[in-house]
């Protein structure tokens, strides 16, 4: 390996379960640099990522390594739910030579970036108005589905990124066509979680249970795949807007629940990689009507705004660097 330029503080990590994010900093306030986006599947582990990571970008070992990953993180041991990667943060630090390895989960990285996005990162989704200091909840539909909120502590003096698995909560819906579908997948999968239908593969799940349910026969392929399925919609393919329409109605009813559970006046946010690549065309989706429809709390929610995260690539690394320093706690 290289052992040319400074060592870099900090390497960080966006590991999901499609691609893998590194970039390096200096420190918490400096730039993020060498930022790079590999697929996870040309690399048989996250160590072999990192380290050819390293070599093509000519860095050092470097002293700090944070990784926010899709799974849960509950131990020493971590294995990744959409993924084969599995590793020992002890066995990783020790082949890294690093003083310290933070491993927590994507979504609480992406909440502990929230405070530090500019305006321009974010795009503001229906009405209501952020309240100073409240907590603010965080979903986001990519791979999997990510679920995790920010909070202040008692003292008032740290913030807490809330580190959960919500996004395999049990999903349902009082809508006939809806339950129709998640009965579908019940049958396929017994438990439904919200990641069943409100994810990338849970886009395709959609897109097959409603097809069955309508009778529609399918060519072999047919609009199978996540991209496909949202790219045909946006160009206005009528099955294929009613596949994204429900995907965004539920999302909002999902958004809403974590409103509620965590009482987050302070806004709710939409991260992951599908929801951003649909631009104005969820803005006119039943997402935001369907998160503020929950009877006697409607008008809780609708005071509540809602913005999707457009800097999807940089924020949870972002929110990683914020993990390590001190001041910062996650749960």
């Amino acid at each position: 390996m290289s052992q040319g330029g400074t060592a870099p503080m900090r390497l960080l990590a966006d590991v999901g379960a499609t691609h893998v994010r590194f970039a390096s900093q200096g420190g918490a306030a400096e730039p993020l640099q060498h930022v790079a986006r590999y697929v996870c599947r040309d690399f048989d582990t996250l160590a072999d990522a990192i380290f050819y990571h390293l070599h093509r970008e000519g860095l050092p070992r470097p002293r700090s390594c944070a990784i926010g990953i899709a799974t849960a993180v509950t131990g020493d041991h971590v294995r990744m739910t959409n993924h084969h990667w599995s590793f020992s943060t002890r066995a990783l630090q020790s082949a890294l030579g690093a003083e310290r390895v933070l491993v927590i989960n994507d979504f609480t990285a992406l909440a502990l970036a929230l405070p530090v996005l500019g305006p321009q990162s974010m795009r503001k989704v229906g009405g209501g108005e952020p309240v100073a200091g409240a907590a603010k909840g965080l979903v986001g539909p990519g791979t999997g589905l990510g679920v995790s909120g920010l909070l202040r502590s008692d003292d008032g003096a740290t913030q807490v990124a809330v580190g959960g698995e919500g996004g395999h909560a049990t999903l349902s819906s009082y809508e006939p066509e809806e339950r129709a579908v998640l009965d579908l997948l019940h049958r396929r999968f017994g438990h439904v979680s919200a990641e069943r239908a409100v994810s990338g593969p849970g886009l395709e799940n959609l897109y097959m249970a409603l097809a069955e349910l309508r009778g529609l026969k399918l060519a072999p392929g047919e609009g199978r795949v996540a991209p496909a399925i949202t790219a045909a919609a946006l160009a206005g393919e009528p099955f294929s807007s009613e596949v994204v329409t429900m995907f965004c109605a539920l999302l909002g009813d999902i958004a809403g629940h974590v409103a509620l559970t965590l009482g987050a006046r302070g806004g709710l946010y939409i991260g992951g990689g599908i929801v951003p690549r649909l631009g104005e065309w969820f803005d006119r989706s039943p997402f935001r009507a369907r998160f503020e429809s929950c009877g006697r709390l409607t008008s809780y929610l609708r005071a509540i705004p809602t913005y999707v995260v457009q800097e999807a690539d940089q924020a949870p690394l972002l929110g990683a660097s914020r993990a390590l320093d001190r001041d910062v706690l996650t749960h």
